[in-house]
């Protein structure tokens, strides 16, 4: 096996572990392969290694991949803040958006996508500890954005997805994303059917899963250290 083929069997372990350790039932969590500044060429090894979900943050990235491996059955996740003036070019590629953080963006995915195309799979992006720099919407919002966008054709709502500060110990890593499936089982509560729960990245993934994570998203444990760009 590959060196990428390795390190994904390693992500996976991990995955498995914890999943048996917090009683989380088997395959509970998908493995998202986040492929941002990697060239096709290191998607395409990672596909052979039966990796077929894959996440960028950046439009062009997706849209020039998603080109150069046409020839390849890869679910393509958006994950990154998307500008109002790029968002064709998301809803025409991607399968999922993680990081719907403003209802007017979400409007023009789902005007965009068009009804003829399975629904654009998407998540509410929550910033848990009102960090300026990072995008998503406040806890408070979360409740009745969600009823808003479930009303959009061409979309459908799956769960929430979050970015949280870096904790420095698995009590306080489990603790913030507690506060993530806090405001997940609350809208389920209010009938929002929502199924998905985006958090964990390679250093926290175990106290994601700890939490409930349906999605986990892992870019350096697979691929490396980012490259330049």
């Amino acid at each position: 096996m590959t060196d990428i083929c390795d390190r994904i069997q390693s992500v996976q372990d991990r995955i498995d572990t914890a999943s048996h350790r917090f009683g989380r039932p088997p395959h509970g969590v998908r493995l998202l392969a986040v492929s941002k500044t990697w060239p096709a060429q290191s998607v395409r090894e990672a596909w052979r290694c039966g990796q077929r979900a894959f996440g960028e943050n950046y439009v062009n990235e997706l849209t020039e991949k998603a080109g150069l491996l046409a020839d390849l059955d890869i679910e393509w996740h958006f994950i990154g803040h998307l500008q109002s003036n790029k968002s064709r070019a998301v809803a025409e590629t991607a399968a999922w958006v993680h990081s719907i953080d403003r209802y007017s963006i979400a409007q023009r995915l789902s005007q965009q996508r068009g009804s003829e195309r399975p629904p654009l799979q998407i998540c509410l992006q929550v910033n848990l500890s009102g960090e300026e720099s990072k995008s998503g919407v406040s806890p408070d919002e979360v409740p009745g954005l969600l009823h808003l966008l479930r009303d959009l054709p061409n979309l459908r709502v799956r769960g929430l997805m979050a970015i949280p500060e870096r904790a420095i110990d698995f009590a306080a890593q489990r603790a913030v994303f507690a506060r993530l499936r806090e405001l997940y089982d609350g809208a389920n509560r209010e009938g929002l059917h929502l199924d998905t729960l985006s958090m964990g990245m390679s250093g926290d993934l175990e106290a994601a899963i700890a939490e409930g994570a349906t999605i986990v998203r892992v870019g350096t444990a697979i691929f490396g250290e980012r490259q330049p760009g």
